[in-house]
């Protein structure tokens, strides 16, 4: 779901985070996208991931929130990649936004009883996108949703952080360091008229 860009500031002080993330063994899915294993023992992982700030039943609905801002469908999304894992276990080591996660869950809880009579994970994925669509879309913004729509942004910048800095989601980037080449590869852009100031490839 669309919405504003996360600042470069926050994205180098996650990233930072992320790193001491890793270390933390009770991970059932969501693993480094950087991490390089430890001397060759594979860590044996738990069958089910205990959350560390929510409650089951508010973990419940992150994950459910994690899987439709990232949904599976042509490739693998934040559920197979553990993002909701992460999104705990950052909230859980960031004290200045527990509170807004905690008071986000349950404005979006008492929104969907106000506005379809059920929790939010209780509704279709129909009605659930109907929640969402005016917390994410600036055209379809509604007045009195103004806490939504912090929340509903905050949850999505960490799922994405989550999502992109996972190993799933960081083959999802097709990134070029993922590769062997026998030979450095040119600049794929050979039309661009920005790069006609470029130099040749050496290699």
């Amino acid at each position: 779901m669309a919405g504003q860009g996360i600042q470069r500031r926050e994205i180098l002080r996650i990233m930072a985070l992320t790193g001491a993330v890793a270390q933390f063994p009770g991970f059932t899915k969501w693993a480094f996208a950087y991490g390089h294993g430890g001397g060759g023992v594979e860590q044996i992982k738990p069958a089910k991931y205990k959350p560390q700030f929510f409650s089951e039943r508010e973990y419940a609905l992150v994950e459910r929130l994690t899987e439709l801002i990232i949904p599976s469908d042509a490739t693998l999304g934040a559920r197979e990649a553990g993002v909701a894992e992460f999104v705990d276990f950052m909230i859980a080591h960031d004290h200045d936004q527990q509170y807004k996660f905690r008071t986000g869950l349950t404005w979006l809880n008492a929104h969907s009883e106000r506005q379809l009579g059920k929790p939010f994970v209780d509704l279709s994925q129909e009605q659930q996108v109907s929640i969402l669509e005016p917390l994410a879309y600036k055209a379809k913004y509604r007045d009195g949703e103004g806490d939504g729509r912090e929340f509903f942004q905050s949850i999505k910048e960490m799922t994405v952080m989550g999502f992109y800095t996972s190993e799933i989601g960081y083959k999802e980037l097709d990134n070029p360091a993922l590769k062997f080449y026998s030979k450095s590869p040119a600049c794929p852009h050979t039309d661009d008229p920005e790069h006609k100031h470029l130099p040749a490839p050496k290699w």
